[in-house]
């Protein structure tokens, strides 16, 4: 019997995990004529985050959340392999941080400094750490 296997981009997984119990979720799965096996095609990172990611210091599927207390408003979002955004609750990744978190807030808002990585740091800081390590 042949093997069948799946590969999902991890912004539709993120897309999938957010969807309620309401929600329709329809894959289209297409058979193609050539025998051949592709591999996985190898992503880089383009846009804001690239360099970030290429150092090291930022992933993809990590998770970027903000909680601002007196607005009482908070986001989460996921990194991509290329380098974008999956805010929840939004279908399409934005290009860069300010833009996820305008779309989170409905303000214009430095994204550098209100997203945060999993131990607190926020983007803004790791941008001025790669910085550092750049200029010794």
């Amino acid at each position: 019997m042949p093997t069948l296997s799946i590969n999902f981009d991890p912004a539709v997984i993120a897309h999938l995990m957010k969807a309620s119990g309401d929600d329709t979720v329809h894959v289209t799965l297409t058979l193609g004529t050539e025998a051949k096996q592709s591999s996985p095609r190898q992503v880089v990172p383009h846009g804001p985050l690239a360099d970030l990611m290429q150092a090291g210091l930022l992933e993809a599927g990590a998770v970027l959340s903000f909680h601002q207390r007196r607005a009482k408003r908070s986001g989460r979002a996921v990194v991509t392999p290329d380098g974008q955004l999956v805010v929840d609750g939004h279908a399409t990744p934005y290009p860069s941080p300010s833009k996820a978190a305008e779309a989170v807030t409905g303000n214009v808002i430095n994204g550098w400094t209100l997203w945060h990585v999993e131990d607190g740091r926020t983007l803004d800081v790791l941008r001025r750490e790669l910085e550092s390590r750049n200029s010794q």
